[in-house]
């Protein structure tokens, strides 16, 4: 790699698995040293020792503020600022609309709406020197699929906030954009389904509806992620990059 990020300092949230550890590697091989976070230790753990070097994990829940408050202080107290912070941390559960409750929407909502929402706020102090903020969509945020409900409204919900966003934050120098992935070869397929058979079902349904005949690697998320955290993209803000294999786009 090049060391591109070399000396910057930065955030994934969900970063023990999937597109978060897949981002978090590539920025350590670009030079940054990595602060993850993500709600299970031992999934932590096992990131920290993939990873290698250069990075930290702190064990906290976006739904949860003063789990957000104490990674923040954290941060400061060690490194003083941030540069780069990708909010990618979600959850996704399945429910038809008719058979939802106010669990379901609570939960969804208060994670990937409200959770990224905050993530964000209170991350602002520490960026001193511009910097850039990169938040995790959804080819969901444009397309309706049954019992995918409440998670497409999050993630509609957060190619909104990029664009306030980009807007709020230029004069501190601050970029935000959005990385809207399709179907991704990561942890959170299995829980969408309750059965092996389930899942087989389910990913030969994507497979089927996806241009390129294929599903989506994590490593192929952390390039885009990349492009957008990095000076590569140094003219954009307020921009969604998608890569879902086509399925939005064709």
């Amino acid at each position: 790699m090049s060391d591109t990020l070399t000396g910057k300092i930065a955030l994934v949230t969900g970063g023990s698995t999937g597109i978060g550890l897949a981002t978090a590697k590539r920025f350590v091989d670009e030079g940054a040293y990595v602060w993850i976070t993500g709600r299970r230790q031992a999934e932590l753990d096992k990131a920290v020792a993939e990873i290698g070097r250069n990075v930290r994990a702190v064990t906290g829940d976006i739904a949860n503020l003063d789990d957000l408050d104490r990674l923040y202080a954290l941060i400061a107290q060690e490194q003083g600022r941030l540069d780069i912070l990708v909010a990618n941390a979600g959850t996704v559960e399945l429910r038809p609309t008719a058979l939802a409750d106010a669990e379901h929407f609570d939960k969804t909502f208060g994670t990937n709406a409200r959770g990224t929402y905050f993530t964000v706020q209170k991350a602002l102090p520490l960026f001193v020197d511009g910097g850039s903020i990169v938040l995790v969509s959804s080819g969901m945020n444009v397309k309706g699929f049954p019992a995918y409900g409440t998670y497409a409204g999050t993630k509609a919900a957060i190619r909104s906030f990029a664009r306030t966003w980009a807007a709020e934050f230029k004069d501190q120098g601050i970029r935000v954009n959005v990385l809207s992935p399709g179907v991704i070869e990561t942890p959170i397929i299995d829980v969408q389904f309750t059965t092996p058979e389930a899942v087989e079902a389910g990913l030969a349904m994507f497979k089927s509806m996806i241009p390129l005949g294929r599903l989506g690697r994590p490593e192929e998320m952390a390039n885009a992620v990349y492009y957008l955290a990095s000076d590569q993209s140094s003219y954009t803000t307020g921009f969604e990059l998608v890569a879902d294999g086509g399925v939005t786009e064709i």
